[in-house]
């Protein structure tokens, strides 16, 4: 990819800094050096994106067609920044940087070839209001610059919120997240094949809730993209 002389420029005005490791990129260079890159532990999904341990995840939950997670997430290891930055740290960029990462690895497959839009996972009015943003929809930006897939941002809401999914016990999980969500446009999705985003997949009770939503509107299908998955 050709870089531009704006991006050389503001390189040497503020540089950008490898999110997990803090060495400074080189113009050609985006969110991660080369040895993050390649220390990345990243998931076989996009291979097998029918079958594999997140989608077994959604099986018998939803009409699943396909699941993709970039990395098998690991709390307190060095990649696991990537998620802490963009979900806790202040930095929105992070998620808008890693979508297009991840969109340019999957558009050496077909995986895109049948989505029709993409859905982030929504959060609440006070989430969004404490943290500035919602995490999901600066991922779901990044993969719709890449790939010119529309994002459908209102089709869903956040109606109840809980303590934070990290705090609680696994078995109570499911039940904070059971009316979590609401459809509020069935029109604009009836028939299309959307993609759910979501920075990371733990239980996937999350966005088994809002999925079984979605396809409260006819002929709804649904596959799911996360930046990372943590082995439970």
């Amino acid at each position: 990819m050709k870089t531009s002389f704006w991006t050389k420029l503001l390189d040497l005005v503020s540089p950008r800094l490898c999110v997990v490791c803090g060495r400074r990129l080189s113009p050609e260079e985006s969110v991660l050096c080369p040895r993050c890159m390649f220390e990345l532990p990243a998931t076989d999904f996009p291979a097998h994106p029918y079958d594999n341990p997140m989608a077994r995840l959604f099986w018998g939950q939803f009409q699943i067609e396909k699941a993709v997670a970039m990395f098998h997430y690991v709390p307190q290891s060095e990649h696991a920044k990537i998620i802490y930055d963009l979900k806790y740290h202040g930095h929105p960029e992070v998620g808008e940087q890693m979508g297009r990462l991840f969109a340019r690895q999957l558009q050496t497959t077909d995986f895109f070839a049948d989505i029709d839009a993409i859905v982030p996972l929504p959060i609440t009015r006070k989430r969004q209001r404490q943290r500035g943003y919602n995490q999901s929809e600066m991922l779901a930006r990044g993969i719709s610059e890449q790939t010119g897939l529309p994002i459908y941002n209102k089709v869903v809401e956040r109606t109840a919120f809980h303590e934070s999914q990290t705090h609680v016990q696994h078995f109570e999980r499911r039940e904070n997240v059971q009316k979590a969500f609401r459809l509020t446009d069935g029109a604009a999705i009836a028939g299309k094949h959307l993609l759910l985003v979501d920075d990371i997949v733990t239980t996937g009770f999350s966005i088994i809730a809002c999925a079984q939503q979605l396809q409260q509107a006819p002929d709804v299908k649904i596959s799911v993209l996360t930046l990372g998955k943590t082995k439970i």
